[in-house]
Order: structure tokens, then C-alpha cells, then sequence
């Protein structure tokens, strides 16, 4: 399993602590086996329930959140340095890590995926922090999960939360027309 997983999504390579990357892996590899998929299912799984139909699967996504909050940050610390200090293992696990929980809160029923039963009570965001936090990822990193979607709007966001949240809206609002 977690050699197809870093096949499909060579960005965990990325993250230079190797104790890190071994934990968002395993992070990874629970919320698959809890759904019963493997990593080729994510293939046809849709990024968002929001758009019909989906002109991106959910490997896709995680990918490009990846690269454009990896790019931002690498932008911004050639600009500003020290001044905007950056933890990029931490702002990378984020982003590998921010809809990890989505693998729960949906569920592929007569060839479509939909909301799980899990899903219509718990959104994403709550059961990443949770398998994420079972598996000893630092505070900083489920702040991350916790906050990149509409749950952390009105909130303090890291500089990390920041960059990760809007990265995930530029991989979003273009492809649902802008809304």
C-alpha cells in the first residue's frame, strides 16, 4: 500500500523528516484500511461532493494543494526570510494531510460516491484531526487540518494554516466556476 500511495503521490517525498513522512503515511494508510479502499480507489474518487460532475479526482487535489502551498512558501521565504519564518515539513504534511479525512467522510455506494454516515456528522476537517492525532502528528499540523476549511473561517490560522487554506481554495473555486 504505501508504495503505491508515494506512486500516486510522489509529493510525500517532500518532507525531509523522516519521522514526520512515516506518521503522515500512516496516517494515510488507517484512514484507507478504516474505508476498506485501496490507494487506486482514490483515483476515481471525486475531490468534492460540490461539483457534478468532478473534473478532478482526489489524488489530483491533494497534489495540487501540495504544489501550490510548497511554491507559495518557497515565494515567500525567498521575499521575506526570517521575517515570515516557514516549518515547511510542517506546511507540507498539512497539505498532504488536509482531506485524509475525506477518505471517511465519503463512501462509494452503487458506483457513486456520497456523504458516509460518518460523514453527514463529522465533516473532514474533525475526522483528519482525529487520525491524524492517533497517529502523533505535531499540534502544529493538525492546527493545519483543523482550520483549512470553512470550520477555521473567524479563526487564527498559522502562517502554514494560512498558506494551506488558500491553497486549497485556488484548487477549488477555479474549478467550481469561480463561486
Amino acid at each position: 500500500m504505501r508504495d503505491k500511495l508515494i506512486e500516486l503521490i510522489p509529493e510525500f517525498e517532500l518532507i525531509q523528516d523522516g519521522e514526520l513522512k512515516e506518521k503522515v503515511l500512516r496516517v494515510w494508510e488507517k484512514a484507507l484500511k478504516l474505508r476498506g479502499m485501496q490507494p487506486e480507489d482514490m483515483l476515481r474518487m471525486p475531490f468534492t461532493l460540490l461539483i457534478k460532475p468532478c473534473p478532478a479526482n482526489f489524488v489530483e487535489h491533494t497534489r495540487g494543494v501540495v504544489q501550490v502551498a510548497y511554491q507559495s512558501a518557497q515565494g515567500l521565504q525567498k521575499i521575506y526570510s526570517e521575517r515570515m519564518p516557514i516549518h515547511m515539513d510542517y506546511l507540507l504534511a498539512g497539505a498532504l494531510l488536509h482531506d485524509v479525512g475525506k477518505i471517511l467522510e465519503y463512501i462509494e455506494k452503487d458506483g457513486e460516491f456520497v456523504k458516509s454516515h460518518e460523514g453527514k456528522y463529522v465533516r473532514h476537517p474533525f475526522s483528519g484531526v482525529g487520525l491524524a492525532f492517533d497517529e502523533g502528528i505535531p499540534q502544529e499540523v493538525l492546527h493545519i487540518i483543523a482550520v483549512h476549511a470553512g470550520e477555521g473561517d473567524g479563526r487564527w490560522r498559522s502562517t502554514e494554516g494560512i498558506i494551506v487554506h488558500h491553497a486549497d481554495f485556488i484548487n477549488f473555486e477555479p474549478l467550481h466556476g469561480g463561486k
